[in-house]
């Protein structure tokens, strides 16, 4: 997608991307693919010392909550982030313009 056609997309739908479900499912996916990762370290006995001390003082329930919240996290921080992106993206667009505009009224 060229400059010109970013902008005129992004001065009408800004507002909508912001809140996107589509970048936050993709955070999502994210922070859960971590969050099996870690598991998968965890129960692998990869590391024995730290599956000794995971089976010893670690809930799985805790461990859940905080691979979901860590999901969550990750899922806002990655829309807010691509949101931003794509704002400075256009910000920066609309600079050249109006800098081509200026130069172009200058005799």
């Amino acid at each position: 997608m060229d400059d010109d056609q970013f902008a005129a997309y992004w001065e009408k739908n800004s507002a909508k991307e912001k809140s996107s479900p589509r970048a936050f499912m993709f955070g999502l996916s994210s922070g859960f693919a971590i969050g099996v990762a870690v598991l998968v370290v965890l129960y692998s006995g990869w590391y024995t010392r730290a599956t000794m001390e995971a089976n010893s003082k670690l809930s799985a329930v805790i461990l859940f909550l905080c691979i979901l919240l860590i999901s969550v996290f990750i899922a806002l921080m990655y829309r807010r982030f691509k949101w931003e992106m794509q704002e400075q993206r256009f910000q920066e667009i609309m600079a050249r313009k109006n800098k081509k505009k200026e130069q172009q009224m200058q005799p």
